[in-house]
């Protein structure tokens, strides 16, 4: 869903937003939007873009698959610009982020509310979460709710300890990640980042 609305605001709310910043000199160029989409983006511009998208995305949803009039895309264009985004970065971003996955986790996760449990979690802790996991899901499958032997017990131990995690540690994550958008989301961007 958030994908598709990324897409939608992108295309309907951001159609006309170029020729918004272009005087009459300057040609659109779709290749430097493009480049810039594949520079770094900041942790900054991710919360600004978030921020903006969540101002943008209502407005994009109220004209229904209609053309934005010029009062509509000022108004679009205010709320990007007044989280201190350009509309190039902005679309550089939105391109980015239909395209990219890493990106595309960046901004999910840009979206979602930290709460005091998920940063009380470290970055290694949460990249050594996921990593265990990704060996723990398909054993845990494969169990189809039968218990596990003593071989897969104890290749649930190494992987937990070989993602630098004590089996206390891992469970105290474990317990929370169910119902904290912010941990999953971080999760999520570890899975992208480690080719998951």
């Amino acid at each position: 869903m958030r994908i598709a609305i990324l897409a939608a605001v992108s295309t309907l709310a951001l159609s006309a937003a170029p020729a918004l910043a272009q005087d009459a000199t300057t040609p659109a160029d779709p290749a430097g939007a493009s480049a810039s989409a594949t520079a770094e983006i900041t942790d900054a511009e991710l919360t600004a873009y978030a921020a903006a998208l969540a101002k943008v995305t209502p407005l994009a949803q109220a004209l229904n698959g209609a053309t934005p009039s010029a009062e509509q895309q000022a108004e679009m264009a205010a709320a990007i610009t007044g989280e201190g985004l350009t509309l190039e970065r902005f679309n550089a971003i939105s391109q980015a982020a239909s395209s990219n996955d890493l990106v595309r986790a960046r901004v999910e996760l840009a979206q979602t509310p930290a709460s005091a449990t998920a940063t009380s979690i470290t970055d290694a802790e949460v990249e050594g979460f996921a990593k265990a996991m990704s060996v723990l899901r398909p054993i845990a499958e494969g169990l189809n709710g039968a218990a596990p032997s003593p071989e897969q017990q104890a290749q649930m131990e190494a992987a937990i300890t070989d993602a630098g995690l004590t089996r206390e540690r891992f469970n105290e994550i474990s317990g929370v990640v169910g119902s904290d958008v912010h941990l999953r989301a971080r999760l999520a961007v570890a899975d992208v980042r480690a080719g998951r």
